[in-house]
């Protein structure tokens, strides 16, 4: 039996965009520990430094780099190029950058703050596959994994703007699936996980939709990253896997 017939990630560069804190971070790791070379990317600066010292710390074999790109600024574009000019020829690129999310009772919406919601989340993915498949090898075992949420999925009141995003990259991933063939794009779609996220909430109201949550969903739990993260190394190594929207979301769109 070949050696490393499974481990489809050995030696093989991955890109994960946003991937100094929260998902990207344990996908990041999760592509280390598959013995992968790995670039994080992140609007911050300290925050790739820290990201790299404690990958450095926990995989000291590890072949780390990182690079900024700040996705909210309208230089996107230019700027994406500029990163992927940093990083190279990659094989796999996984985006779970975000921002706060613009969560509003409708009537408090307005035209700037629809705009500002999709910048990161929508605008960006779509000029990181336009921009970013020129530095993919052009075959199935390239792929691009872009993320959502279980909003797209199940409504939530005053979700309307961050929904109808999320919903709007299942129909992004299935087009760029024809669009890029026969490089592969997928979408992973979480539930709740306990990431940074949470941290401009109270931590009453974080414990109390965590217990409601737990209470609620067949698992029992809230997500971790590292749960989650093993989606993303399956869509990854999945080579028959495209146009594909995987729900790890604990259950929640069953109850």
């Amino acid at each position: 039996m070949p050696q490393q017939k499974y481990n489809k990630l050995a030696g093989k560069h991955v890109l994960v965009i946003g991937g100094t804190s929260g998902l990207g971070f344990a996908v990041a790791e999760a592509a280390i520990e598959s013995n992968a070379r790995v670039t994080v990317s992140s609007s911050s600066n300290s925050k790739i430094e820290a990201s790299l010292a404690s990958f450095k710390k926990s995989y000291p074999g590890a072949t780390v780099a990182g690079y900024p790109c700040d996705l909210s600024k309208p230089t996107v574009e230019a700027d994406l190029e500029a990163l992927f000019k940093q990083v190279g020829q990659v094989d796999h690129i996984v985006v779970t950058a975000g921002d706060k999310l613009a969560v509003a009772p409708i009537q408090e919406v307005t035209y700037e703050r629809i705009i500002s919601a999709g910048q990161v989340r929508f605008v960006a993915p779509i000029l990181i596959a336009k921009v970013g498949s020129k530095y993919l090898n052009k075959g199935p075992e390239s792929s691009i994994v872009l993320s959502t949420g279980s909003v797209s999925q199940r409504p939530n009141p005053g979700w309307s703007v961050v929904a109808s995003y999320a919903a709007g990259l299942h129909g992004l991933t299935r087009n760029l699936a024809l669009d890029l063939k026969p490089i592969r794009v997928n979408l992973v779609s979480p539930g709740a996980v306990d990431t940074e996220l949470w941290k401009d909430y109270p931590e009453e109201v974080k414990r109390g939709f965590f217990k409601e949550f737990s209470d609620k969903v067949p698992t029992g739990h809230v997500g971790k990253p590292e749960e989650v993260a093993e989606c993303y190394l399956w869509l990854m190594k999945d080579t028959n896997a495209t146009g594909v929207v995987a729900d790890t979301s604990a259950g929640s769109l069953l109850v």
